[in-house]
């Protein structure tokens, strides 16, 4: 009884208006009260005026209530039935929306979408209700987190190109107004997904992309050389030849060629030609080299290319870069330079040396312009110091004393193969104690005005101190490896010769136009030598005329082969770990020796391993070797080469670099299984690509 009650009391609830339309209709009430008021007024100064004016408002309060009791159940109709109709036309607005508009619930599943998403899925999203079946890129993992956040994406589907925007809307308190369906309170939400096709857009985009000129510059990097390798009447001929083969390769992708000097050309050409420059990996440079007339030295190319999506003199500006950096590594090659970063093509043999020494006189007279104006002068190699770096260190610190000032060595460990030369400097007393400084120490001395020279290394990370390079002002960089792209930027000198063997020896060059008759302790001498020697394997590798004039400067000035001998000697622990990395070496690819170096109960496995790897090519139809060590928690990679194989590109693609016999690089892990995968993966991959 008390629930028909109330079922009987709730069916005669009348329906009220709310909100400004129930004021509206309140108005006619609130002025018959002030004709009320009004009429009581009157009455009291003339009763007859009272009683017409009490009849007319009577009349007025009669009219306003039936109109009022009549119109209120015509108004409530028309409400009704334009709520219904404004709903129909919400919806079918929605439904016909031009664009694509769908609402899933949290797992990714549709429960609502507009014909246009319909016709986006076809018939295939009739029967499968989740959007991730359709468009793998949309599921739940990128769904928004948070309230109102919103996830912008590309997607493909059915050949076209979209950009989709999914929007995370609340609904809380969606259980207590909805009877149909129900969701739990922690997922009071829904996923608006929204697309855009910009197929046609990215279409014209990439079009526009296409049509952007790319600037070139290249040179004939050993153009002396060549012209000296062949007879007067024939250069002519050999120069024609070149231009004819650079305008043909050009021409064939619709660019423009400008001959800017007798060995320099300029280029332009459009972005969508020059992903063919890259497809045939720049068969220019083998082109050339194929040139023959009778010179005994091949002509060789070096290519830089720049490509800027800023402004054309800017994709001039890297073109330039380009070419420096491409000359530094040794040239014949290309390089190309864009906002992302750097990209090599090439490069795969060793530059001819070039027998002049005009440019170490050159950077030996900038380089002693520096360090008579500065007082505070530091020296540093690269980390895990070795002979050629020591020996290069000690070769500038006499220049500066032969100048007048003081060098310091930054130096923070010392490897077992390096401390018997190293004990030598600190034995002995004409040497002062704060020739060897730590990086902390270093940087403590160390300010604005500081020169500080580099040696043997042209990367940053791979200096004794980099936080040097960011407090001195004067920086001087000289080393014998080819550039990297992240190098030492801001160099006021660079001295780089990627043909010499050895940074003892571009030391030994450059100490003789220092000073007049410049006269080198018998140590130190050694020291040099030493790092020559190491180098160089003994003079078997990398050796030119430069590299013995260079060691008969030094044994002028007293360096004592023996002492060099006796210092770099095994003991027996380390030979027979060399032992045990030799006898683990795999061949792989019928070409490549492959050696690990796994608990080595020696003192620097990583000097074992770099001789492992020599030793290793001594091995007939072996092109590369590459020994792998563990030590102080990473895995180093010793690379090593003759002449066939270009190790040090295989090496940059480990993150690491060098030299184009000699390279190396690091795995942050001990995994020594996967860093062999990790190695093997490199040899295949530029294998099948023809790098190597």
């Amino acid at each position: 009884m008390k629930e028909k009650k109330k079922v009987r009391k709730k069916t005669n609830q009348k329906v009220r208006l709310k909100g400004q339309l129930r004021f509206y209709m309140q108005w006619p009430a609130a002025m018959a009260v002030l004709l009320i008021a009004m009429n009581i007024w009157v009455y009291r100064i003339d009763r007859r005026a009272g009683v017409l004016l009490f009849i007319f408002v009577g009349i007025y309060i009669l009219i306003t209530g039936m109109l009022y009791l009549y119109s209120k159940s015509l108004i409530v109709k028309d409400l009704v039935e334009f709520a219904a109709q404004y709903g129909v036309v919400q919806n079918t607005l929605l439904r016909e929306l031009a664009v694509p508009y769908a609402i899933l619930l949290e797992d990714g599943k549709m429960i609502w979408r507009n014909s246009q998403f319909e016709q986006i899925l076809g018939v295939k999203g009739l029967k499968e209700p989740y959007l991730s079946k359709h468009m793998p890129e949309l599921n739940q993992s990128i769904f928004p987190r948070e309230e109102n956040d919103i996830v912008e994406m590309d997607v493909y589907y059915e050949e076209r190109e979209y950009k989709a925007e999914l929007r995370r809307v609340s609904v809380r308190g969606f259980n207590e107004t909805e009877k149909l369906l129900e969701l739990p309170e922690e997922k009071e939400y829904f996923i608006a997904v929204y697309l855009q096709d910009v197929t046609e857009l990215n279409h014209y985009i990439k079009e526009n992309e296409e049509q952007r000129l790319v600037a070139g510059l290249i040179y004939i990097d050993n153009y002396d050389e060549v012209m000296g390798s062949i007879e007067e009447v024939r250069q002519s001929l050999l120069v024609a030849l070149v231009d004819r083969k650079i305008n043909q390769y050009i021409a064939k992708v619709d660019g423009l060629v400008k001959k800017i000097e007798t060995d320099k050309y300029f280029i332009a050409i459009k972005k969508q030609y020059f992903k063919e420059l890259e497809a045939d990996k720049f068969s220019l440079l083998e082109d050339v080299k194929s040139i023959n007339i009778g010179n005994s030295i091949s002509a060789t190319l070096s290519i830089g290319l720049g490509l800027s999506m800023e402004s054309y003199a800017q994709s001039n500006n890297f073109a330039r870069v380009a070419i420096d950096l491409a000359l530094a590594r040794g040239g014949d090659q290309a390089v190309i330079k864009d906002a992302r970063g750097v990209t090599y093509f090439g490069g795969k043999r060793e530059q001819t040396a070039k027998n002049t020494r005009v440019k170490a006189r050159v950077k030996a007279e900038a380089l002693r312009e520096f360090i008579t104006v500065k007082d505070k002068i530091f020296v540093m190699g690269h980390k895990f110091m070795d002979a050629d770096s020591f020996g290069a260190a000690i070769g500038i610190c006499r220049a500066a004393i032969a100048l007048g000032k003081r060098g310091h060595i930054i130096i923070n460990e010392v490897s077992a193969s390096l401390r018997p030369l190293y004990n030598l400097y600190i034995e002995n007393d004409s040497y002062p104690e704060d020739m060897f400084l730590s990086s902390e120490e270093a940087v403590d001395m160390a300010d604005e005005n500081s020169l500080v020279i580099v040696v043997d290394t042209n990367r940053p990370k791979m200096t004794e101190c980099e936080e040097l390079l960011h407090i001195a002002k004067t920086i001087v960089v000289l080393d014998h490896h080819r550039q990297s792209s992240d190098n030492i930027e801001n160099a006021l000198l660079s001295y780089i010769e990627p043909y010499a063997s050895s940074a003892c020896e571009m030391v030994a060059e450059v100490l003789q136009y220092i000073v007049d008759d410049i006269k080198i302790p018998s140590m130190e001498a050694s020291s040099m030598y030493a790092g020559i020697m190491i180098d160089t394997s003994n003079f078997v590798s990398r050796t030119g005329v430069r590299t013995f004039e260079a060691a008969a400067f030094l044994r002028r000035n007293g360096a004592d082969i023996t002492q060099v001998r006796k210092m770099f000697r095994d003991d027996m622990d380390a030979y027979r770990a060399k032992a045990e990395i030799i006898s683990s070496a795999e061949v792989y690819q019928s070409r490549f020796a492959i050696a690990r170096g796994e608990g080595l109960a020696i003192e620097s496995p990583t000097i074992v391993g770099a001789q492992a790897a020599n030793e290793l090519l001594d091995i007939s139809q072996i092109k590369a070797s590459f020994v792998l060590t563990e030590y102080n928690g990473r895995i180093y990679v010793s690379a090593r080469s003759i002449d066939e194989i270009n190790v040090q590109i295989i090496m940059e693609k480990l993150g690491g670099g060098g030299h184009m016999n000699a390279s190396g690089a690091q795995f942050d892990y001990t995994d020594m299984s996967r860093a062999v995968a990790s190695l093997k993966h490199v040899l295949d991959d530029m294998t099948k690509k023809g790098d190597i």
